[in-house]
């Protein structure tokens, strides 16, 4: 089993500064390089939700079929677009990307999917859980972001909370009778 990375500076050593063409874009080094690592975390934590929420897609059955299936394919999509902008603020921090399965079980906090997919209403409490997981570990690079005046990832950050807690609020909706 893939080693569990504790913290954003353990993460920034698997995210080297790229190249040797010196970054100058306002934020110190050291604050670039924990923010990249924290960001790395955020990175694996979105990419295993992916993950998750794509094989329920293939694999949910029963009465709530069609509608989750719908709804997990929208969600998978989301967070398949997601990926992308985390990565490229890594690398615009000058630092490079996790993108290895892994670098993402070393770094991610959302547990994997379970070896045998699970009933429909189960399916949607794991991904509940996995959006509230992710919200938090995006929610604890704030204050990181926000010492170094780095609005960009700020403003990223933003955005990925207010998706990953309307995702669960949404699919918490379904659990509740």
């Amino acid at each position: 089993m893939a080693k569990k990375l504790k913290t954003a500076q353990e993460a920034s050593k698997l995210a080297p500064a790229a190249g040797t063409v010196a970054v100058h874009i306002g934020i110190s080094d050291k604050d670039r390089s924990t923010i990249a690592g924290a960001l790395s975390k955020l990175l694996a934590d979105t990419y295993t939700l992916y993950l998750t929420t794509h094989n329920f897609h293939w694999n949910v059955t029963g009465p709530m079929f069609n509608s989750l299936h719908a709804m997990f394919m929208a969600q998978y999509t989301e967070l398949w677009n997601a990926v992308d902008p985390i990565a490229e603020r890594i690398r615009a921090l000058g630092h490079t990307a996790p993108g290895s399965y892994g670098q993402f079980a070393a770094l991610s906090s959302v547990p994997d999917a379970p070896a045998t997919p699970p009933k429909a209403l189960e399916m949607v409490r794991v991904l509940m859980s996995g959006h509230e997981a992710v919200a938090r570990t995006a929610r604890s690079i704030f204050p990181l972001a926000d010492k170094a005046s780095d609005e960009p990832t700020a403003d990223l950050l933003t955005q990925r909370i207010a998706i990953h807690e309307q995702t669960a609020w949404m699919l918490r909706s379904l659990l509740e009778e």
